[in-house]
Formats: C-alpha cells, structure tokens, sequence
C-alpha cells in the first residue's frame, strides 16, 4: 500500500560553476532524483530543482584568473552541470540559475520584505571571509595550519574584509529557531545534523553581513548603490524562485512548504540557521526538512585537486555507464553518511547485482520464453505454492523498500530490493524450467511465467534507481508506459502477449586497464 498522493519538492543545492562537476556534484543530484522517483512511483505529486549558483566573489575571481568575461564563464561552466544531469537522468523539472532575470526578482522580493519587517540595517563589515566557502567566520571558528595561517573549519583561505553592509538582524531570530528545533525534530536530517546545529544557535548568534561592496558581480541591493547581495541571499531564494515567488499561486501554492532540501553536510548551517530566519523574517513558511548528506571519498579519502585523486562523474559514466553509477553511489553510500567510490568497487558491485543477479534472471527466462513458447507470455497451466512464495517475498520487499525510503535509507531500501532478485533467481534454479521442458511442460510454462512476472515487478521496484536499464526489462516484457508505478505492483501479464526478442540490459563491466 502506498499513502495518499501528497504534494513533495525537492531540490538540490546550486552548484558554484567554478570549476568541473566532480563525482560529489553528480551524487547529490541522483540522490535527489533517486527519491523524486520514488515518490512518482508512489502516485505522489513531485517536482524536482537543481541548478547552477552564478554569483559571488569566487565565481568573479574564477572568471578573472582565466581572463574571461564572468556572465561568458558562468554560462560555459553551467553547461557542463547540466550536461552531467541530463546524461546521468536526473529528470528535473527545472535547472535554475541564480543569474536569470526571475532569480533577481524573487531575490529583490524576499530582500524587501525582511526590510519592511525591520530586519535589515547598513553598518560596516570587518571580520573574516572565506571566498571559496562563500561564508563568515568568527575568530573563534578559525583553525591555525602548521604554517601559522588562518584556515576557516572547512579547512579553506580566509582574508580580513572591511568594508560598509546591510546586516541582517539574525541575532532576532536565535529563540525562534530553537523554538523550531523543539516542534520540528525532523526539520534536519539526519539527527547529528540537527545536534550540530542546535549547538551553533545556542552558542549565540551574531547578526549577519548580507551585502558587499568590493565587486558588482551579484543581484543589486533596491535603494542602495554600489552594494550586491550576500551571494546566499539569491542562492538561497532559487528555491522559492523556481516556484514562481513572489507569485504565491501556481506552483509556489501546490509544493512549498512541503520541500526537502537535500544539501551537502558541509553547507547545513545556510540551509538551517539563516534560511529559515530569512523565511521567517519575510513571513514565508520554512520548508519540511534539510537533509545534509555525506561526502562521497575516493579510497576513503576527501577528493582535492591538489592531491589529483578528484572523480570525474563524466569519465565514470563513459566508462561504466550511468545506470550502473547511480546503483552502485545509491547502494553502497549510506543516505546522510560518508560513502567511498573507487572504480574497483563499481565493477564489483555492479557487476555482482546488475549484471549477474537482475540481469541474468531476465535473460535466461525471456531467452527461454523466446526459443520455447513462440516469444510470447506462457500459461500459468501448473501453479505451484513455490511461485506465490516468490511473488509475495517481491510484496515484501516493496513493503519494506516504502518503509526505508521513508526515513530516506536509500540503501537500505535497494538491499531489501535485492533480496527479492536474488530469492527470484534461487526460484529459477530450483524450478530448473530447462528440464521440466521435457517432463512437464506445462510446469515450465508456469514457471517461465513466474519467472517474467518477478522480473516485471523487479523492474518496476527499480526504476527509482536505474531508469534505464528497468524500463528497458519493461520494454522487453510489452509493459505499456501506463503501467509502470508500484500501483501496477498488483496486475498481472497477459498471457498470450507477444514479446519482442530479448536482449541483454547490464553486460559485466571490465575494469578499465591502469584505472580503479
């Protein structure tokens, strides 16, 4: 049983296009597809947001250093995000960039409303900024290297700034937030995302600089020469942008404030601390739920250009293909936790579930199906409690997948689903349709049946996961596109369908010589 179809928006952060996505970028947009996807299979009403975040300092400077016009490099740069999504399927329903015309209204819209709520007042600025984090520290936040230097805790350059700002009065909003703590514990994901946090706002907070004034590369601040926004402020606002603020009909209506944003660990205090007080402030709803995920490491290592051991997302799927990395960064990183990639485990992982468990099953039966039954669905002449058993264990597996995904244990979910793939295959063994061909041929017809019918439901309870390859074993068994959500978990083929010639859908993969 699935719930009631209820409205659900989730997005991703906005990647900084100054640089190449890297194998990060790409988990935590087919994390966020992934559960999208699952939510549509379910009857729920879903729409999915990624993009690119174009402002700011560090994307000036990225621009700068390379001799470029920043709007030409912003604009090269993204397409290369968007690039990376389409090719890995990440069905979006919009990518945004902060830099288009709609962005600067919403962001000029929610910067007018905390003004007229007294939220905003100019002073001057001296403390200390971390341009590649985009980000403020206190003093007390800096970490001192072995050479003496002062690092923000990401570990990141930071520079003394001075100069004039709008502040806002975030310092207001500490009781508040805690106070949203307490009747929203869900509000962060997971939990010690959430004790983090609590710790940040009940040591204190200090009111925040959301205006600069050494570059114009950034959204004007209304009434106020010379001064850009903070670059979150307008990053943040994608999220209410995409859904047509400060239109508040339409889609802004439909899906907000039942949004989850799924975010990288590193960037939660933006998403939780000052996206909310700003919310609040301009009298908007705070979203459902701020999930932090993991960093996806290489052999157990933080990826750094400097170490050269960063993934290339685009390499991986050249060379492995983008169902099996999706399946293999969604099974083997547990949803909130560090997870590591190495090309070895990618081969292993897929090979062992992709191709030798899911897609073996469905090339031997439909094979069989082919050569002995005219390619087209068999009788189910000869049931045998064995084939309830089968079907029920797949009931089970979507019962407990639903259940996990709940508590967005993406993994997990794919682990119960798998279980089922690999109780499917240990039925067609034990059945050995081969030999009944020649004993009992209507036995192996049932089993034959049997046997397409867990692939049809396997397929369907995958396609969160690995679009591709599961619509492709669907094309394979004449399922219709309308017949492609859990609700369809239930119906049955028709027999006598005529089934087009089978073909394989995940190869084994070899690893690439000198890689891994």
């Amino acid at each position: 049983m699935t719930d009631s179809p209820q409205p659900f928006y989730i997005t991703t952060a906005i990647s900084y296009p100054n640089a190449a996505p890297h194998i990060g970028h790409a988990y935590e947009a087919i994390t966020a597809d992934a559960i999208a996807r699952f939510r549509k299979l379910q009857g729920h009403d879903v729409r999915l947001q990624t993009g690119t975040d174009e402002h700011g300092l560090k994307m000036a400077q990225a621009a700068r250093d390379r001799g470029r016009e920043v709007a030409e490099y912003a604009q090269e740069m993204t397409s290369l995000f968007k690039t990376m999504c389409d090719a890995y399927n990440i069905g979006y329903d919009r990518f945004i960039r902060t830099t288009e015309a709609d962005n600067h209204r919403a962001a000029t819209a929610l910067w007018q409303a905390m003004e007229a709520n007294g939220d905003l007042y100019l002073d001057r600025y001296e403390g200390w900024y971390s341009v590649r984090d985009e980000a403020y520290y206190d003093e007390s936040e800096l970490v001192v290297a072995d050479s003496g230097e002062k690092l923000s805790p990401q570990g990141t350059a930071v520079e003394w700034t001075a100069e004039e700002s709008w502040f806002f009065r975030l310092s207001n909003y500490q009781q508040r937030l805690i106070d949203l703590f307490d009747t929203k514990p869900d509000f962060i994901l997971p939990a010690s995302r959430m004790n983090e946090v609590r710790r940040f706002v009940e040591g204190g907070l200090r009111d925040l600089s959301v205006s600069r004034t050494s570059f114009d590369w950034g959204v004007p601040v209304p009434g106020s020469d010379g001064h850009v926004m903070y670059v979150w402020v307008d990053a943040l606002t994608n999220y209410i942008t995409g859904l047509g603020y400060p239109d508040e009909h339409g889609l802004f209506d439909r899906f907000w404030p039942h949004c989850m944003h799924n975010i990288g660990k590193d960037i939660v205090r933006f998403h939780a601390v000052y996206w909310p007080a700003f919310l609040m402030s301009a009298g908007i709803a705070v979203p459902d739920t701020v999930f932090g995920h993991g960093f996806v490491l290489h052999r157990g290592e933080k990826m750094s250009k400097s170490t050269g051991n960063v993934i290339d997302p685009m390499t991986l799927l050249d060379r492995y293909g983008a169902d099996q990395i999706r399946y293999f960064l969604l099974r083997e990183i547990g949803f909130g936790s560090d997870g590591s990639a190495s090309e070895e485990a990618i081969v292993t992982r897929c090979n062992a579930d992709l191709a030798n468990n899911l897609g073996n099953l469905a090339q031997r039966s439909l094979s069989m199906i082919a050569k002995n039954c005219d390619g087209r669905v068999p009788a189910d002449a000869a049931p045998d409690p064995a084939d309830e058993a089968l079907l029920a264990a797949i009931a089970k597996a979507h019962d407990e997948a639903a259940a996990r995904m709940k508590d967005y244990a993406l993994n997990q979910a794919l682990e119960s689903i798998w279980e089922a793939a690999s109780a499917a295959n240990q039925y067609f063994a034990d059945q050995a349709p081969w030999a009944l061909r020649k004993t009992d041929p209507a036995r192996a017809d049932s089993v034959l049946y049997t046997t397409a019918e867990a692939v049809r439901r396997l397929a369907i309870l995958t396609r969160w996961a690995i679009p591709t390859g599961a619509d492709l074993l669907l094309d394979q068994l004449g399922v219709g596109a309308d017949a492609r959500d859990f609700a369809a978990l239930d119906c049955r083929l028709a027999v006598g369908t005529q089934l087009p010639p089978p073909q394989g859908v995940f190869p084994r993969l070899q690893l690439v010589e000198g890689e891994g």
